[in-house]
């Protein structure tokens, strides 16, 4: 076998890997919760585990990184526990936080929880994140619906000759959903989607780099979600993107302190768990 093809071979044994590991995580998932099948997969961001507390009410929390494979979460405002919640004819299964690559993890271990989800049986996927603000009329607190995003970690989930249609890859059938939650949540949501600009991190963007970021047409930066699209579409998932504003990008006058973030996050809570709610009690 010729070198080149001798790696393209061993490439796509790593891909079949990656999935392999997270069905055999889905599986002891849901032996120890005692469901089989979830529908919907929502995945929780900075500070925004409270919006799981709302939403799982009905239930305790159950430990994620005593799971086969799943990573260590270290960043401030996560948390490695999840729900299983009915939500209309929905199963849901929550997620209280994430993993970055800025840990030191692989973008194959960023995702594996999200390919945990879907292979435990989801199909719609529900990301949220908190985001630096580039768009003039986004403020503190609101929620941005993502429409597009940009990837410029410099990496992918994806391994070999995966090629995946990016092209609207946050669905506008659940955008809509989204923007037409009623009640008090409608006036945390800006009525214009916007495009999401993943960077590594961890450390935060300079003027210079969120002035080019502004040129390029991105309208909020952050540091998760985008890999996770890639990896959700590359398995025939539908993709909601939820980006909660908590500090203006590159900004003096706003706060970049982790804990300031998360208190953000805390308090929008109730707002996210509304429009998650609304979004999955509305799917057929």
């Amino acid at each position: 076998m010729l070198r080149g093809a001798a790696r393209s071979a061993s490439t796509m044994r790593g891909m079949r890997d990656d999935l392999d590991r997270a069905t055999h995580t889905a599986r002891e998932l849901a032996r120890r919760i005692g469901i089989d099948h979830h529908d919907v997969l929502v995945v929780l961001g900075t500070g925004l585990s409270g919006a799981g507390e709302i939403l799982g009410a009905d239930g305790p929390p159950f430990p994620l990184d005593t799971l086969p494979f799943f990573p260590s979460y270290g960043a401030t405002g996560h948390h490695a526990h999840g729900w299983s919640v009915s939500i209309g004819e929905s199963q849901v299964l929550i997620l209280g936080g994430r993993c970055h690559l800025y840990e030191g993890l692989t973008a194959a271990e960023v995702v594996h929880p999200l390919r945990t989800g879907i292979a435990a049986g989801c199909s719609t996927v529900i990301l949220t994140a908190a985001v630096g603000a580039i768009r003039e009329d986004l403020t503190t607190g609101s929620v941005m619906v993502v429409d597009d995003q940009m990837n410029l970690t410099g990496r992918s989930p994806l391994r070999g000759p995966e090629y995946v249609d990016m092209v609207d890859a946050y669905l506008p059938a659940l955008r809509q959903l989204a923007l037409a939650t009623p009640g008090e949540a409608a006036a945390t949501l800006s009525s214009r989607p916007g495009v999401y600009a993943q960077v590594p991190g961890p450390q935060l963007e300079t003027p210079a780099e969120i002035a080019l970021l502004k040129k390029f047409g991105a309208d909020v930066v952050g540091m998760s979600m985008a890999l996770e699209t890639i990896a959700a579409r590359h398995r025939g998932a539908d993709v909601l993107g939820l980006a909660l504003v908590t500090n203006g990008a590159a900004t003096p006058a706003a706060s970049t302190e982790l804990q300031a973030i998360a208190e953000v996050g805390a308090g929008a809570a109730p707002a996210v768990a509304a429009i998650v709610s609304h979004v999955v009690g509305s799917l057929s």
